[in-house]
C-alpha cells in the first residue's frame, strides 16, 4: 500500500485521498493542510481550488498552480506548528514547510497558512511566506584577499571572476 505524501504514516487511501476525492471533509485545519500538500504531489489541483476560501479563489492561477505541481518533485511536508484549527474552532493557523525540487534545485517553501471554517467545512484563507535565511558554511572571501585555492592571486582575479 502506498504511503500518504503528507507524512502521516498512513496509507494514501486511509489518509488524504478521501478529502481530495470529496468523500469526506477535513475535520481540522491541519488535516486540510496535509491534504492540500498531497494534492500538489498527486496533481489533484481541482482540490486546491475547491478548498480555497470562496472570496479568494479569483486570486489563484490554476494554470500556474498545475504547472508548479507537475514541474516539481515533492520531497516532504513538515508541520512546524499550529494554532487552533481543531474540530470545534472556526479558524486556525498551520505553520508548515513543503520541500520540493525543481530544475535541479531543492527548495523549502515555508508558510504560515490561515484557515476558516464556513458552514462546517475548512477552507484555506490566506498565507504568509516565511522568508528563508541563508547561512554560509564558510566565511566570505573578500575580493582583495588571497584566493583560497592557493594560487597566490587575489580572489577577484582568480575564482572571483
Amino acid at each position: 500500500m502506498e504511503k500518504c505524501p503528507c507524512g502521516s504514516g498512513l496509507t494514501y487511501n486511509a489518509c488524504c485521498e478521501p478529502f481530495i476525492k470529496g468523500s469526506k471533509d477535513a475535520p481540522t485545519a491541519e488535516t486540510l493542510m496535509r491534504a492540500r500538500y498531497s494534492s500538489y504531489v498527486k496533481g489533484e489541483i481541482d482540490f486546491i481550488e475547491r478548498t480555497h476560501e470562496r472570496d479568494q479563489r479569483d486570486e489563484v492561477s490554476i494554470d500556474e498552480t498545475r504547472k508548479w505541481s507537475q514541474e516539481s518533485t515533492w520531497l516532504g511536508l513538515k508541520i512546524v506548528g499550529r494554532e487552533k484549527g481543531g474540530p470545534t474552532d472556526e479558524w486556525g493557523k498551520v505553520d508548515f514547510i513543503a520541500s520540493y525540487s525543481s530544475k535541479g534545485l531543492k527548495e523549502d517553501y515555508h508558510e504560515l497558512a490561515e484557515f476558516k471554517k464556513t458552514a462546517g467545512q475548512w477552507f484555506y484563507d490566506k498565507g504568509t511566506v516565511v522568508p528563508t535565511r541563508i547561512v554560509r558554511d564558510t566565511p566570505k572571501v573578500g575580493r582583495n584577499e588571497s584566493c583560497p585555492c592557493g594560487s597566490g592571486k587575489k580572489y577577484k582575479l582568480c575564482h572571483g571572476k
